[in-house]
């Protein structure tokens, strides 16, 4: 899902396993998350869930595969990618959405163009 030349201007984040992370995380690039977040996330980039991630949070991101587990309304502004291992537990509103079998949604689903969709960006003057 993530090319180089597709990154952002805000780079790559990565959030290793082992590591939580509590509040509102923000990001104008790139996130792949393999620990713990809670609280919200909002990505203008991409978002990659790792297997081992645990997710207790709202989660805005322009593009997502997720493989672990979140807890929280999912919005994706293009295309959210479920792997088998993924469990969601919140609803889903997304452009384009991929399940593979094996995937848990736990929520309502909503499919179709997302306007407007804001993300919280960390301020440039800080």
């Amino acid at each position: 899902m993530f090319k180089r030349d597709e990154a952002q201007s805000g780079g790559e984040t990565i959030i290793a396993q082992g590591v939580k992370v509590e509040g509102d995380f923000t990001s104008s690039g790139n996130v792949i998350i393999e620990g713990e977040v809670s609280g919200s996330v909002s990505i203008a980039g991409n978002l990659k869930v790792g297997e081992s991630a645990r997710i207790a949070a709202n989660v805005k991101a322009q593009n997502a595969s997720v493989a672990g587990e979140i807890s929280g309304d999912v919005t994706i502004v293009e295309k959210l990618e479920l792997a088998a291992s993924s469990k969601v537990s919140g609803d889903v509103t997304t452009t384009i959405l991929e399940v593979a079998a094996g995937a848990q949604v736990n929520g309502k689903v909503a499919m179709g163009e997302i306007r407007n969709a804001k993300f919280q960006t960390p301020d440039k003057s800080e």
